[in-house]
């Protein structure tokens, strides 16, 4: 068969693209992978990668590379911020022997994309460009005609499939048509990092911290940044009636920061961002030649790291059908099977337990918080009750929920 017959091109080369690239093109499927930016981008965004996701990324040869240059963190803890208390932590390392990784490794989505791109991609069956965006799809009698820009002009390229993993502004998704159904959060969330140790004024903090505050929940979780020492990032929700320019202040960031852990001297930040948060799930993630994963697909809130991870579990799970289908070996109705199990997983797990993360975390009711409190102690204190919770939080649940749907 021509590459023109069997070459998949993918808009959008994160961790979700290029990871769905490799498996592709391990399976003997060449790839194209379009990339608006003009080089790999240093996003802050995702950085805690699940055990579930770990023994994808081991099959693709990817976990071992990446994993001493990660931070390995196996608990999590839950703090009832106005006090100080520890609320409940949670141990992977209690399921030591039923997962092959009892621990997440917190390693930056774009350090992923960069190590995947550095060390694959670049031959004529692996082929990333970069400063291409695609604008335009037209399917043909044997596959799809994408039309893209290139410093070279306008271009066309034909293909079996196209992969949309260009995000939550997707323009594969809204070229499409597909609709983005959900609902877009009233509040911004801003995320702060430093070089400072929180854990010199908190000793009792984790790699990876939830502080549910009735005023102002937040995030912090550590990362290894581009130094030994690594970073602590910060996440908070930003009140409706403060302006970016105001969030952003080098004032105002202080402000923040010494409010939630005080300390002698300003802080120092390595990097601060704010963003709106949106819960939207694709109402379908194929059409025709057309396909979706990641957050082309689906978007969540922050709360438990569950975006990329559950675009990962998209990609796996599309490139062992695709590649069927593409061999011959089974029908394109595969594909609406692919669509309908990683829609499910993504509005009954990803959807709902970020929004359930973050509900927790604001909850304003003194005696609802109390009860919150109580049930995540009994959860945490007794082993099935805590394998059961880390199991769903890891998205184990979600893999074989979705596998059960024909």
């Amino acid at each position: 068969m021509s590459t023109e017959t069997t070459r998949v091109i993918i808009a959008g080369a994160g961790p979700v693209g290029m990871v769905c690239a490799l498996a592709l093109n391990r399976r003997g499927i060449p790839v194209t992978v379009f990339e608006s930016e003009p080089a790999p981008v240093k996003d802050q965004r995702a950085a805690t990668i699940h055990p579930s996701t770990l023994e994808m990324l081991d099959e693709l040869g990817i976990t071992e590379k990446i994993r001493a240059d990660s931070l390995l963190s196996s608990t999590y803890r839950f703090h009832d911020r106005p006090t100080g208390d520890v609320v409940a932590e949670f141990d992977l390392g209690r399921l030591e022997n039923e997962l092959r990784f009892p621990y997440v490794l917190q390693y930056e989505q774009y350090k992923l994309t960069a190590s995947i791109a550095e060390q694959y991609a670049g031959e004529s069956d692996f082929d990333v460009r970069f400063s291409h965006t695609l604008t335009g799809l037209t399917e043909t009698a044997g596959g799809i005609e994408v039309e893209y820009t290139s410093p070279a002009g306008t271009e066309r390229m034909s293909a079996a499939y196209v992969v949309g993993c260009d995000g939550g502004r997707s323009t594969v998704r809204k070229l499409a048509g597909i609709e983005f159904e959900g609902f877009t959060y009233p509040e911004r969330f801003i995320k702060i990092a430093t070089s400072f140790d929180f854990k010199t004024v908190k000793s009792d903090l984790s790699l990876r911290n939830y502080f549910s505050d009735p005023d102002e929940w937040a995030n912090v979780f550590k990362v290894r940044g581009e130094t030994p020492e690594g970073l602590w990032r910060v996440i908070l929700p930003i009140g409706h009636d403060e302006d970016d320019a105001t969030a952003l202040s080098p004032a105002r960031v202080e402000q923040r920061l010494q409010k939630f852990f005080p300390k002698t001297g300003p802080y120092h930040v390595e990097y601060i961002n704010v963003y709106g948060v949106n819960q939207r799930v694709a109402s379908t993630f194929r059409q025709g030649r057309i396909l979706l994963a990641g957050d082309s697909a689906h978007v969540n809130n922050p709360i438990g790291g569950m975006g990329m991870n559950g675009g990962i579990h998209d990609a796996i799970n599309l490139t062992e059908k695709l590649a069927k289908v593409i061999a011959g070996e089974a029908g394109d109705d595969l594909l609406d099977l692919y669509s309908r199990q990683r829609r499910h997983a993504a509005v009954n797990y990803v959807q709902a337990q970020t929004i359930a993360n973050k509900r927790l975390l604001e909850e304003r009711d003194p005696e609802v918080r109390r009860q919150n409190f109580d049930a995540l102690r009994r959860t945490a204190e007794n082993l099935d009750t805590a394998r059961a919770y880390m199991r769903r939080a890891a998205l184990f649940d979600s893999l074989q929920d979705a596998a059960a749907i024909t």
